[in-house]
C-alpha cells in the first residue's frame, strides 16, 4: 500500500484514508481490544460492509490513516467528521488498531496533527468528541490535547452486559496551543 505524507509529525504522519486498507480495518473492527473502547463491539463488520463504509464516508478534507515514519506502517485512523462549514464545527474520531503501537504517545500526536489541520487549515472553531467513561487512556490523552468535558450521556452504551456513560468533550480554536505539522511551509 502506498501512503502519502499529508501531515507529518515527529513519529507518525497522516495519509488520506484509502479503501485498499479495508481488510486491516475489518480485522481491527472485529477485535474486542479495539471495539470495546470505541463502543462498537455490538457490531459485526464484514469486508463488504467496511468497504461500503469507506466508500461512502471518504471525506477528502479530513479522513486519514496514521502511519509510522520509520516503518511506513499503517496503525490506525483519525478523522474530522460531520464538518459544518457554517458553524465551523467537526467531530473527532480516532483509534489505534495496532495493539503494539498503543501507549506510545501516537494517539496524542495524531490528535495534535489533526487539530492543527482543523483549526489552521480548515478554519474550524469547535471540535468535539465522545468517549466511553471507562476509557481512561483516551480520556487522559484528550485532556492532554486540550479537550474539556462539557457533558455526559448517562448509561447510554451497553457493552459486555453493563451500561456505561458516554463523556462529551470539546476544544475551541482559541484554546489550541502549538504547531505540530512539521511539513508546513508558512
Amino acid at each position: 500500500m502506498k501512503y502519502f505524507k499529508k501531515l507529518v509529525g515527529e513519529k507518525i504522519y497522516l495519509s488520506p484514508r484509502n479503501i485498499e486498507d479495508v481488510e486491516l480495518f475489518t480485522e481491527w473492527l472485529n477485535d474486542f481490544d479495539t471495539t470495546d473502547y470505541i463502543g462498537r463491539s455490538g457490531s459485526l463488520v464484514t469486508i463488504a460492509g467496511e468497504k461500503k463504509y469507506l466508500e461512502e464516508n471518504a471525506n477528502a478534507e479530513a479522513s486519514f490513516v496514521i502511519v509510522t515514519l520509520k516503518e511506513n506502517k499503517m496503525i490506525g485512523s483519525v478523522s474530522l467528521e460531520s464538518i459544518n462549514t457554517i458553524d465551523r464545527t467537526a467531530t473527532l474520531g480516532i483509534f489505534i488498531g495496532d495493539k503494539e503501537e498503543r501507549e506510545k504517545g501516537i494517539g496524542t500526536e495524531a490528535i495534535q496533527l489533526i487539530l492543527d489541520y482543523g483549526f489552521c487549515y480548515l478554519n474550524l472553531n469547535n471540535i468535539k468528541l465522545d468517549v466511553m467513561e471507562f476509557n481512561e487512556r483516551a480520556l487522559n490523552c484528550y485532556k492532554k490535547c486540550g479537550f474539556q468535558e462539557y457533558g455526559r450521556r448517562r448509561k447510554c452504551r451497553y457493552i459486555n452486559g453493563k451500561y456505561y456513560d458516554c463523556v462529551s468533550m470539546d476544544i475551541l480554536a482559541e484554546e489550541f496551543k502549538g504547531e505540530y505539522i512539521k511539513n508546513k511551509n508558512i
